[in-house]
């Protein structure tokens, strides 16, 4: 049995490599979607001997299956954004525990104490709507914040820049945590200059302003808020962990957390580092439910520039749009 002791200590690859093993074969065993894929691709459990030879599960199976390892009842159904009529995803997780060590111990490895800052959230996208994994997040990081000027913000934008100017010319450390059409719109009414505040763009314009390319954005938030670079987290309903760039659009995991970068021509097989393809992730946090998602996003890989950390960057170029999703068409099983 895996324990999330064996997950949360991870230190190093070989490590991270014999765990995602035995995690796999833990799943192949219990979780009937994913045992059906692998079935469809004939890979058999004792065949599978390192990451490259894992079938990863295309992330659209969220929105027509029940992707489950566990037997135990669901705690929390975290459901994806959508438009009207959209289908979306639904992760059932049946140990939020399990979901609060990863972030928690994410954000410890990035950006330290949390009661070190005050967290003030503007994403009135997600907070509109119910099932938010990224809002079950955010509260939990507010409320572990202990300072009553941790908060979320909806439209109240004016409230939102008297609190932002006044916690940051007082010295305050303070993670703005936002949406990416509403960091815009905040910037619009006021102009910033902050000197102790992270602004964390956590992505996505849901429909309310035009896609620019990331480079476009991030020079557009540094000079609103008047800071040197922008950070950015990367994680998605289907997961239970999140990857964080501290600047110029450069990802890295959590230890319990690797991406692949799948080749586009051919879903099962692999482009080297430098080159672009299909994100895939493997999240060990997410035990009980898929651990290893093939996931619509492009992006590529860097050699490691951390000696701490084994894995190396990332940096998430865009989406598939529907017509490239080659291999992904397996999914009509």
């Amino acid at each position: 049995m895996i324990s999330p002791q064996d997950i949360f200590t991870i230190a190093n690859q070989k490590q991270f490599e014999k765990i995602a093993l035995k995690v796999f074969r833990f799943q192949y065993e219990n979780n009937l979607v994913y045992r059906d894929f692998c079935n469809f691709l004939k890979v058999e459990k004792s065949s599978v001997k390192s990451l490259q030879q894992i079938p990863f599960l295309p992330i659209q199976f969220f929105k027509s299956h029940e992707v489950i390892s566990s037997t135990n009842p669901v705690q929390e159904t975290f459901t994806s954004s959508g438009t009207t009529g959209m289908i979306t995803s639904k992760h059932l997780v049946t140990d939020v525990t399990l979901y609060e060590q990863s972030y928690r111990n994410a954000f410890s490895q990035f950006y330290g104490n949390i009661e070190d800052y005050a967290v003030l959230a503007l994403l009135p996208s997600y907070l509109e709507r119910k099932g938010s994994s990224l809002i079950y997040m955010v509260n939990d990081l507010i409320q572990l914040s202990n300072n009553t000027n941790s908060g979320f913000y909806l439209h109240n934008y004016d409230e939102l820049t008297s609190k932002l100017i006044e916690l940051d010319s007082e010295g305050q450390n303070v993670l703005l945590i936002g949406v990416t059409y509403a960091l815009l719109d905040l910037i619009e009414q006021q102009n910033f200059q902050l000197q102790n505040t992270i602004v964390i763009e956590t992505g996505g314009m849901k429909g309310k302003r035009k896609e620019i390319i990331r480079e476009e954005l991030h020079e557009i938030l540094c000079k609103g808020f008047g800071v040197s670079n922008i950070h950015s987290e990367y994680g998605m309903t289907e997961l239970l962990s999140q990857a964080y760039s501290l600047g110029n659009g450069i990802f890295e995991c959590p230890n319990w957390m690797q991406i692949l970068i799948r080749d586009t021509e051919d879903a099962l097989s692999y482009v080297s580092t430098g080159k672009t393809g299909g994100i895939n992730v493997i999240d060990l946090a997410n035990i009980n439910s898929c651990s290893f998602i093939a996931t619509q996003d492009l992006g590529k890989k860097y050699p490691n520039n951390h000696a701490s950390r084994q894995t190396g960057s990332f940096e998430v170029l865009g989406r598939f749009d529907n017509s490239d999703i080659r291999g992904c068409n397996l999914m009509v099983i």
